[in-house]
């Protein structure tokens, strides 16, 4: 594998024909220390876990997907706008791109979930959501459905702080994430890169006041036994997703 290219805080391509446009709002980020050599099994073909001094990372993501559309079309209201809770993991490739590779993917609505599997073959998972705010404090709450494991769920509840003027080499290598690897093209665990494009992230502080879930151990790593290492909060951004390309010639970790 190459050196990594560079973490930075703007979308290094810029993306001209978006496959898909969408919101991503009122976003936490909870994320935990991990071991690499427990990471590594779970990622697709040809990536690699990606590491900052050494340690990798799971990621927590709880936000409101909203109005994603097609091209450039308008963002659909109803279908298109759901809360979301993901679990993800920090991946790099033959090229060098770092990327999340998704582990799981509650979300509120059947027929986004459906659309999810079967076209880009996501770990899209139906699940009974609600993101409610008041004050300074947001709770996010899941309970899957299907297709399981049942009895997965999350609650969480954090309260918003002052805005990080500086984010740390950490904190940008958490969030700033400039692309997906999946194996969207239907071999199995042939690794796949979907690039995205974003401002740059408005990030705050966030105080953890309710951590109740087993999304990560129902995704298959180790259940959290210790506090988190960063907890964010962001009101959101608008994006846009660029097509999956198959990376050429990536060898097999």
């Amino acid at each position: 594998m190459p050196d990594p290219s560079p973490v930075t805080p703007d979308a290094p391509v810029r993306i001209t024909t978006p496959l898909l446009t969408q919101q991503w709002l009122d976003l936490t980020f909870i994320h935990w220390a991990v071991d690499p050599e427990v990471m590594a099994p779970l990622l697709p073909r040809g990536t690699v876990p990606d590491t900052h001094d050494g340690v990798t990372y799971v990621g927590l993501v709880a936000f409101r997907m909203h109005r994603v559309g097609w091209l450039r079309l308008p963002g659909v209201p109803y279908l298109g706008s759901f809360p979301e809770t993901n679990v993800r993991v920090y991946s790099v490739d033959a090229h060098g791109r770092r990327g999340v590779v998704f582990l799981s993917m509650d979300a509120a609505r059947l027929i986004p979930v459906v659309m999810g599997r079967v076209c880009f073959r996501l770990p899209y998972l139906w699940s009974r959501m609600t993101v409610e705010a008041a004050g300074d404090t947001v709770t996010y709450t899941g309970s899957r459905r299907w297709p399981g494991p049942r009895g997965a769920y999350s609650r969480i509840t954090v309260r918003t702080g002052a805005r990080v003027e500086a984010p740390s080499e950490l904190e940008h290598f958490l969030t700033a994430r400039w692309g997906m690897h999946n194996a969207f093209f239907g071999r199995t665990g042939d690794a796949a890169y979907l690039p995205n494009h974003h401002p740059r992230w408005p990030l705050h502080r966030a105080e953890l006041l309710v951590c109740d879930e087993n999304l990560v151990a129902a995704a298959g790593l180790p259940a959290p036994s210790e506090a988190p290492v960063s907890v964010l909060h962001s009101p959101g951004v608008p994006v846009l997703l660029g097509r999956p390309a198959r990376p050429a010639g990536i060898p097999t970790p």
